[in-house]
């Protein structure tokens, strides 16, 4: 009763790495023949860069306020 079923990967994931390769590269191309692909320059790559920088730090800040909230546990008020 208590078995759990192991997961096997589905749909891209379960190809063979191979053929994962050969469409992600086919993908590739075509984006670029049809002009959509992304073009990384300096500047863009470092914007990129900052942004996930910010949103790491304010993850990390996050973190630190609930166990400051945490730690100090439920606020009780007094009876009155």
């Amino acid at each position: 009763m208590g078995e759990k079923k192991e997961k096997k990967p589905r749909g891209f994931a379960a190809m063979d790495p191979e053929v994962q390769r050969r469409i992600a590269s086919a993908g590739g191309k075509s984006a670029h023949r049809a002009g959509t692909a992304h073009h990384w320059s300096k500047e863009t790559a470092a914007e990129a860069g900052r942004k996930g920088g910010r949103a790491a730090q304010e993850r990390r800040a996050a973190k630190r306020l609930e166990a400051e909230i945490a730690k100090k546990g439920p606020e009780v008020e007094p009876a009155g």
